[in-house]
């Protein structure tokens, strides 16, 4: 799995990968965690706000922060 937080590296960009990575231990899950902060990668996913989170190529989200149910359940959904 492979998972992309995307972000310039302010503080909700932080706290996106934070919640990624605890999501990943709690559900005991190996992934490949890349933090993204170019503007043009980060504008190639079609996104105009961040943080963004990209799961195996899907954008799960823009503009916000995801809670961690819902990080979990778009991690269980990719397996």
């Amino acid at each position: 799995m492979e998972i992309k937080v995307l972000g310039p590296g302010c503080p909700r960009c932080h706290e996106v990968e934070k919640r990624v990575m605890n999501a990943l231990a709690e559900l005991g899950v190996a992934a490949d965690v890349e933090k993204v902060t170019d503007i043009k990668k980060i504008m190639a996913f079609g996104i105009l706000a961040t943080p963004g989170l990209v799961i195996d190529g899907k954008v799960k989200c823009s503009g916000r922060l995801p809670r961690p149910e819902e990080i979990k359940d778009w991690i269980r959904g990719e397996q």
